[in-house]
């Protein structure tokens, strides 16, 4: 009898034990968990800082940064946005070398980027259309009778000295049957298109959305033509948003996060021209509001145009214009198709 009560106090007391150490073995679990739980909810939630640098001073190609800034849509994604303008350099060096992840470009302008040599090669992607054709052309005084390309010939045009410039300049006047040749070319970069055309230049070459627009507040009678159309290789990305490659390869998911706020901020943009044009102008001192609202409502619907969602690139034209910059003798190697450029990262 003392054997069967001592083996059952000692099986009692190894229970009791065991049930001890489970406990704690159980609390110290749960505490792991619990710690770990908390970890990942302080990842998921820590801010992305992220700098985008625009191409030149703000204006209504930037319109939708601002407004997803204004209107708390990075702050949904997690993100804490800088907008800076570019440093001498350019956004895309600036990009290239990760002081900011995302930039304000031209499909033109990164022609040295992707075919260039591998010093001037930069590592950088499009990801994005800020506009969905490319709105820019010529406009001159309705007296100088410039109503089409090869009526250039004759007159005065402000150039660049740039080779992509001047070979779209040469492409759009031959097709139509004019001189290229014909044509005085005054080195000059023009800021004040009225006071270009009083000083005697006859052509200038615009993005209509911002100076073409100011010619009409201005009270300006004026002729404009489009290059895309007269060449479809004319109808390239401009401008677009870049991000570096490096980046995108270590944070693909800040990156989606960000074009996803960026993707709202141009659709209210599109919806909401006039308030959009006061979020700029709130943002950025001395910007002129009836200049920005008429670019705005110029704009709304530009941005998307015939593509089913704001920011798409189509792989035919970005893919067309380069064959056409490297079938001129523009680029120093060919840009392979489909290269410099990815969807990926704009919302579903």
């Amino acid at each position: 009898m003392r054997k069967k009560i001592a083996l059952m106090i000692t099986l009692v007391l190894s229970l009791g034990i065991l049930t001890a150490c489970g406990n704690e073995t159980k609390e110290n679990t749960d505490q792991k968990e619990t710690e770990n739980q908390a970890e990942q909810t302080e990842q998921a939630t820590e801010t992305e800082k992220v700098v985008v640098a625009l191409d030149w001073t703000p204006n209504t190609n930037h319109t939708g940064l601002y407004v997803a800034q204004e209107k708390g849509y990075f702050e949904e994604e997690g993100i804490e946005v800088e907008i800076v303008e570019a440093s001498d350099a350019g956004a895309e060096s600036m990009v290239a070398s990760n002081v900011a992840q995302f930039g304000i470009s031209f499909q033109d302008t990164l022609v040295p980027a992707f075919a260039g040599s591998e010093e001037e090669q930069l590592p950088v992607t499009a990801v994005a259309a800020i506009i969905q054709h490319n709105t820019s052309g010529i406009i001159s005084p309705k007296e100088k009778g410039i109503e089409s390309p090869a009526d250039m010939a004759g007159h005065t045009y402000a150039t660049w000295d740039l080779p992509i410039e001047q070979a779209t300049i040469r492409k759009v006047v031959t097709d139509d049957g004019g001189n290229y040749d014909d044509i005085n070319l005054a080195s000059q970069y023009v800021e004040n298109i009225q006071g270009a055309f009083e000083s005697g230049i006859d052509a200038v070459w615009i993005y209509y959305a911002w100076d073409g627009v100011n010619t009409e507040l201005a009270g300006l009678d004026t002729n404009f033509f489009y290059f895309s159309d007269y060449a479809d290789e004319l109808d390239y990305y401009t401008p677009v948003i870049i991000a570096g490659n490096d980046f995108l390869k270590e944070k693909p998911e800040v990156a989606k996060r960000f074009m996803a706020a960026v993707s709202k901020g141009y659709e209210y943009a599109i919806e909401n021209p006039e308030d959009a044009a006061k979020i700029l102008v709130d943002a950025n001192e001395g910007m002129d509001l009836e200049l920005c609202t008429a670019s705005q409502k110029w704009l709304a619907d530009k941005y998307k145009a015939d593509a089913d969602k704001w920011g798409v690139i189509d792989s035919e034209r970005w893919d067309r214009f380069y064959s056409w910059v490297y079938q001129n003798g523009l680029c120093e190697n060919e840009i392979p198709a489909g290269f410099g450029f990815t969807n990926e990262y704009l919302p579903e």
